[in-house]
């Protein structure tokens, strides 16, 4: 019995694993000597955003001590922000510890002693994590009270340009024309911090931006790839192609409308080899679903219900030519 309960377990954790690192998302494409440094947080996705997994750019030395910074400080994060679940961390070891004892101790003593032993076991162990789970509550609302005084700065949409200070900000910087039907939320992360922007974007590119999103967006679902080169720059198209030729090797079809920005705001810009790169988070809803091809069956997705999406799209723009996409990251 004891056998059977460890194998479920260990297939149950397992399947967590999986789901949780097919949510986590990722990244495509370049942003130059920046593509393995995370982009700075903002109003608009205040989390870490996904490491660039999918590029072309090499990795020199310098590039890959900062990836090596910035996966240890995702780590500390994510452990300082999350105490492990339920039996996670000391109550973990704690109750594996206890556990573990008394079940040696009663297996070289009189042995489980039947049903009724068993039992007591598990009334045991269910006592313990009681107390337990008790202890990390009460420890994590005085942690939770020692920090309520965070307040975001309400200001939301798109930052551009050095000018007057923004609203209620109390702090000078930035102008801030907005773009889109509402404000960003507030979400537990980072503190958002002032755009690094170093080429002056205007509203003449921020309506271009979120233009384009719309643009690849439809492309995409249509299966466009003379619309989605025009778009995007040789390598984020690459990347693109291979997941449209993915999902027609599965006999599936990616479907995307009514796509509408929410809020957006810039989170650095900067010249670099004689172009301009401009990361951009972005919060839209849209009706995102998969279909199978011949049937047109719903396979993922809600087709009736619009889904609200945050990602870092990062746009190139070189001499003479306008933007690109060149990078595409999810907001963790």
């Amino acid at each position: 019995m004891l056998a059977t309960v460890a194998v479920a377990s260990m297939v149950m954790l397992t399947a967590v694993d999986i789901a949780e690192a097919r949510r986590g998302g990722g990244g495509f494409g370049s942003r130059g000597s920046r593509t393995f440094s995370a982009p700075p947080a903002t109003r608009t996705a205040p989390a870490d955003a996904a490491p660039i997994n999918r590029t072309m750019t090499p990795q020199t030395p310098g590039t890959a001590g900062q990836a090596s910074q910035q996966t240890t400080g995702q780590a500390a994060r994510s452990g300082a922000q999350r105490p492990g679940g339920m039996f996670g961390g000391f109550a973990g070891s704690m109750l594996g510890g206890l556990a573990l004892g008394g079940l040696i101790g009663m297996m070289m003593g009189n042995g489980l002693g039947g049903a009724a032993g068993f039992l007591g076991l598990i009334l045991q162990m269910a006592l313990i994590a009681g107390a337990v789970m008790l202890a990390m509550r009460f420890f994590r609302g005085r942690q939770t009270m020692a920090t309520a005084g965070y307040s975001p700065r309400s200001d939301a949409g798109f930052a551009a340009g050095r000018g007057a200070p923004s609203g209620g900000s109390g702090m000078p910087g930035f102008s801030i024309p907005k773009i889109g039907g509402g404000a960003a939320q507030p979400e537990k992360a980072r503190a958002p911090s002032e755009s690094t922007d170093e080429i002056g974007i205007g509203p003449q590119d921020l309506d271009r931006f979120e233009s384009m999103l719309k643009q690849v967006q439809a492309a995409y679902a249509a299966e466009d790839y003379a619309t989605l080169r025009s778009l995007t720059t040789p390598e984020a198209m690459s990347y693109l192609a291979e997941e449209l030729s993915d999902n027609a090797t599965s006999g599936l079809k990616n479907e995307v409308r009514d796509v509408h920005l929410v809020a957006g705001d810039v989170a650095e810009a900067w010249r670099e080899d004689g172009g301009e790169y401009a990361t951009v988070a972005m919060r839209y809803e849209s009706i995102d679903v998969m279909r199978e091809r011949e049937t047109g069956r719903v396979v993922e997705g809600d087709p009736d219900n619009a889904t609200e999406t945050v990602e870092l799209w990062t746009f190139l723009r070189k001499p003479g030519k306008d933007w690109q996409v060149s990078a595409i990251q999810s907001a963790a």
